[in-house]
């Protein structure tokens, strides 16, 4: 199988030829534009969530031999989150190449958080099958680069962080309440807005409430913060 021109590019800025071609192309196709000749990217999104986890988790200890469990689980936690995740895609240029159905074509799904994440996870799974670990430690270290020396030392969860910047400044803890669901029900998609008690707002979507519940802290927390 020949790969197009695009994704022929996508490899390069990838930095990884597959052997077998299909894998990219199921790994780059959303559950919108599935078939039963076309599989989506779920189960090697699955996969590759646990191969970056690996590596991620490795990469923590490696480079803080003293660092106790409550350490660093929130420096992994920041560096698997699903918008870790979708900023090294859009580093790649991963939304440009890939396969969404006409509806989430119209609904900006090439810009979305959980698509890209999700895809970018599948990739991982992707060069996983295509090449061995290995390859496939190689290429998460290289695209992650500086994050993994710079998390933040005492990284903690956006929601965290979000209600002690607004109990520091007498405000109540941050309200989280859910603007819309959408998709089929075993795959829903979330998007939930994030209030503080002063009246400022932000809103993200993901397949989790709980995800979407982070990733709309952490829009409003920097929000906040450049204010």
């Amino acid at each position: 199988m020949k790969l197009s021109k695009d994704l022929g590019a996508f490899c390069g800025r990838l930095g990884h030829v597959f052997d077998d071609p299909a894998l990219l192309i199921r790994a780059l196709t959303h559950s919108s534009l599935s078939s039963d000749t076309r599989p989506d990217n779920q189960r090697l999104e699955f996969l590759g969530d646990r191969v970056l986890g690996l590596v991620l988790a490795e990469a923590v200890l490696a480079q803080d031999l003293l660092a106790p469990e409550g350490t660093l689980a929130p420096r992994f936690n920041a560096l698997v989150r699903k918008e870790t995740c979708a900023d090294v895609a859009r580093e790649i240029d991963l939304g440009s190449v890939l396969k969404l159905g006409k509806s989430e074509m119209m609904t900006g799904g090439r810009r979305k958080n959980a698509l890209l994440g999700d895809a970018m996870e599948a990739v991982i799974a992707a060069v996983y099958e295509d090449a061995g670990f290995d390859v496939a430690r190689a290429l998460i270290l290289r695209l992650w680069g500086q994050r993994v020396a710079n998390v933040e030392a005492d990284a903690r969860d956006a929601k965290t962080a979000l209600q002690e910047w607004a109990q520091a400044r007498g405000q109540t803890p941050p309200a989280y309440v859910e603007i819309a669901r959408s998709g089929p029900d075993h795959a829903p998609v979330f998007v939930i807005e994030a209030r503080l008690q002063s009246g400022e707002t932000a809103r993200a979507e993901a397949r989790a409430k709980r995800q979407a519940e982070q990733a709309a802290a952490e829009a409003l927390l920097k929000r906040m913060k450049g204010s």
